[in-house]
């Protein structure tokens, strides 16, 4: 939404096809990080886990062993390199005194965000482009602004531009009246000390147009806009691994960071389990940046497009910040050190109120050639949707990993370069694919000869409790054969499988039963019947391919694996294969 002075011009976002569950079983929702946080923490006190502040722990110094704890109020301060891992220093407030006790661990996970100590430590660097733009955070409730907006102007984002003030107002919570609040500003002539409570107040109200009379200021924050990439997500001898946006920092437009931080800790998680219980060998660690990295360099090229296209916003209306910024530039380059500093903020401030002059009713109007001329552009650039998105189906839904922890097709290599530049092409579009590295596409599914009468999504076919790989395989009898083998050669490993039998919609109990017969001994395996839309056949068909495929899904819904049955001659030798390349394991199995 983009309140404009006394003008409002909205755009929804919103897709049927999320309301229809078309493409994922969830449909897309804003949901702010603590929350999320939250929500984490009880998942995990749910298994077993405890948090613990430091005076809760004692104040002791020295090494501390921890099995199923979260020491909340820590911060890592300190790294060393010991023979079997690495010694963490973990900084904490002790009455008022910083102490630092000592924490052993064999490996290291900096998911410690966009300012990342653990990044620091590791000696990694950022690739990129840095400070796009400096901003102040303003945290705030207000069930006054809440109540307004739910009843005039519903909406979670706000541009607002008038000649007193300019900013993002983020509504995490219309309800509860939860808002943060993005200010541009420009140091050193403003500083962030320049942002007390009281001033950020007073711009809430300038931009709000109106006071409301319950503003509470929980947090105010500078943070500053990159969109850069970790040189390497791996460092120190394999010890270290960076996952979030300690790997990668994107301009907030699109929702790419939280949704690749998400994605990172999804691919990372099945590997390092199977690394800790002996299953894979140590290089499964350097796939997680071999197939994460490239996707934070497209995402970082996107987001920037994206924040790109948002400001388009503004200068059309004659606020364009990259003439902002070389104001800034120019004062800061020719001014710093003739006048004092306060002089230079006057001078900022004072062109800056210029600039904004140009959202006056007396310039935009329909009367006003100049004004006319702007809010004819301002209609098409909304109408055409070419200012900001915030919905990416392709890129959220439809990434695919080309070098990893997957056995790769084979293919012509002008074949995969036009897959490549297929892949590379900006399209909002999502297109569900079952080739090797996509994630599994979405299809509601009933499960067969159980008193379950309740549907769920192919995803949910991939347990979400353990590290399990599943064959998704149709009542073929080549498919069968390669069924028995992927579970006889996973019991080897003391990996965990199983096996998810697609059924034509309608199918008959008889038939069904087939799969215990074809299957014994083994017992791990779940039949399921198609439930596809009037625009699709069968699920076979939405993944274009055939019923004759067999496809290995990971732990993390990605596709390891794919072939035809027929093709296979020998069922145990091709299942050897695949499993020592997905486990990089050094020799194929034997």
């Amino acid at each position: 939404m983009m309140p404009c002075h006394n003008l409002y011009y909205s755009s929804d976002h919103c897709f049927v096809a999320d309301f229809d569950k078309v493409i994922s079983p969830i449909s897309v929702a804003h949901f702010s990080q603590h929350k999320l946080v939250d929500l984490l923490l009880k998942k995990l006190e749910g298994i077993g886990f405890q948090t613990y502040l430091p005076d809760e722990i004692g104040s002791s110094t020295q090494d501390l062993v921890l099995e199923n704890k979260i020491l909340m109020g820590h911060e890592c301060s300190s790294i060393q390199l010991t023979d079997d891992g690495i010694l963490v220093g973990a900084s904490f407030n002790n009455a008022g005194r910083m102490q630092e006790r000592k924490i052993h661990c064999g490996l290291l996970l900096g998911a410690d965000g966009a300012r990342s100590t653990v990044r620091e430590l590791a000696g990694i660097n950022m690739k990129g482009q840095k400070d796009l733009q400096k901003l102040v955070s303003v945290h705030f409730l207000s069930r006054d602004l809440g109540k307004y907006l739910s009843r005039e102007r519903p909406g979670m984002l706000f541009f607002i531009f008038n000649p007193d003030a300019v900013g993002v107002l983020v509504a995490h919570d219309l309800e509860h009246g939860e808002f943060v609040l993005q200010i541009p500003f420009y140091p050193p002539q403003q500083m962030f000390e320049d942002f007390s409570t009281k001033v950020c107040e007073e711009i809430i109200v300038k931009l709000v147009g109106w006071e409301p009379t319950d503003v509470q200021v929980l947090d105010i924050k500078p943070w500053a806009m990159h969109a850069e990439v970790a040189e390497k997500y791996i460092g120190c001898n394999n010890r270290i691994i960076l996952v979030g946006d300690a790997a990668h920092r994107f301009p907030p437009a699109g929702g790419f960071g939280m949704n690749t931080g998400v994605q990172d800790a999804h691919n990372l998680a099945w590997k390092l389990c199977l690394l800790q219980n002996g299953v894979a060998s140590t290089s499964i660690i350097q796939t997680y940046e071999s197939e994460r990295q490239p996707v934070a360099h497209f995402n970082t090229e996107l987001s920037v497009e994206n924040f790109k296209a948002a400001m388009s916003i503004p200068a059309t209306l004659g606020l364009d910040p990259t003439v902002a910024n070389s104001v800034h530039q120019v004062i800061n380059s020719s001014l710093g050190s003739i006048i004092p500093r306060n002089l230079q903020k006057t001078l900022l401030e004072g062109l800056f109120s210029i600039g904004r002059a140009q959202l006056s009713d007396y310039v935009l109007n329909e009367k006003n050639p100049l004004g006319s001329s702007r809010l004819a552009r301002l209609k098409s650039i909304l109408d055409e949707g070419k200012s900001l998105q915030l919905q990416f189906p392709a890129e959220d839904l439809g990434f695919r990993y080309e070098l990893g922890a997957l056995d790769a097709e084979d293919c012509a290599e002008a074949t995969c370069e036009a897959e490549r530049q297929k892949h590379s092409k900006r399209s909002r579009e999502y297109v569900p694919s079952a080739k090797v590295g996509s994630r599994l596409p979405h299809m509601l599914m009933r499960a067969l000869s159980t008193s379950n009468e309740g549907v769920f999504s192919t995803l949910d076919l991939v347990s979400g409790d353990k590290p399990e790989f599943a064959l998704i395989i149709a009542p073929l009898k080549e498919s069968y054969d390669l069924a028995r083998a992927m579970l006889k050669i996973a019991d080897e490993l003391k990996l965990s499988a199983k096996i998810c039998v697609i059924w034509p919609q309608g199918s008959v109990d008889a038939k069904v039963r087939g799969s215990r017969s074809e299957l014994a001994p083994w017992t791990n395996y779940v039949d399921v019947e198609e439930i596809p839309r009037a625009s699709v056949n069968s699920w076979w068909e939405t993944c274009q391919i055939n019923r004759k495929s067999v496809i290995l899904v990971r732990p993390d819904e990605h596709i390891a694996w794919r072939t035809e049955s027929d093709r296979v001659k020998d069922a145990d030798s091709e299942i050897r294969r695949v499993f020592s390349n997905v486990l990089c394991l050094a020799t194929t199995i034997q």
